[in-house]
């Protein structure tokens, strides 16, 4: 409880330093312009349709498509509401924090004529792709070290999901759909939610155990 209250207090202090350098335009976010251009340097035909295709999988109506399928096989093969409910839940709250604060921050995304695809109009800070995708993969990881599988698909499990947040985000940066720090907030917020997330959920454990305890002890 205590290391996730202190991730939450630090991923909060990092986010609110990255808000305010991409509302100023100093610190890291200066250096937004020649990061971009580097992505754009860099770019390699043959690997631009596979990027694409990765960024797709950050989109909101594919994420929430999984988070629906996802939460009735919980449902289902645990015959529990609580692990569905918790995906739900956490899914809700990034498109919440999402929506939140690209209205508060307002930042413009870069130019449109460096973006591979669809241009979108919306704000850009932070990165909806990074940090609903880091959310959704990282908490089926947790769930997953929560069930009967064997240690090697939980550590295979937790790797895959580290590496397409990590995918996703980079690709929203090669693609030109947001600025590196965008991307490296988006990954700040998923982090801090889930850990507050964490923390809610071992208060309430210990809170259960203190009862029981509670019980045994009356009952002895």
């Amino acid at each position: 409880m205590v290391a996730g209250l202190a991730v939450v207090g630090l991923g909060t202090t990092v986010f609110a330093n990255l808000a305010d350098a991409a509302t100023e335009g100093d610190d890291l976010a200066a250096f937004d312009p020649q990061l971009t251009t580097t992505f754009m340097n860099h770019r390699v035909a043959a690997l631009t349709p596979l990027v694409r295709a990765i960024t797709h999988l950050g989109e909101i109506w594919v994420l929430t498509a999984l988070t629906i399928v996802v939460a009735l096989l919980l449902r289902f093969f645990t015959q529990r509401w609580r692990p569905a409910l918790f995906l739900t839940v956490g899914m809700l709250g990034a498109a919440a924090l999402t929506f939140g604060f690209k209205l508060l921050i307002g930042r413009h995304r870069p130019d449109a004529s460096i973006v591979v695809g669809t241009v979108s109009t919306g704000f850009s800070f932070p990165s909806g792709h990074s940090l609903s995708s880091a959310v959704f993969f990282l908490l089926l990881a947790a769930l997953l070290w929560h069930s009967n599988a064997t240690r090697l698909t939980k550590l295979a499990g937790t790797a895959a999901a580290l590496l397409l947040s990590l995918a996703i985000g980079l690709s929203r940066i090669y693609l030109g759909y947001h600025w590196a720090t965008d991307v490296l907030a988006g990954w700040t917020l998923a982090l801090t939610w889930l850990a507050l997330l964490g923390t809610v959920q071992s208060l309430k454990g210990e809170r259960v155990r203190g009862g029981e305890d509670r019980d045994r002890a009356s009952l002895g």
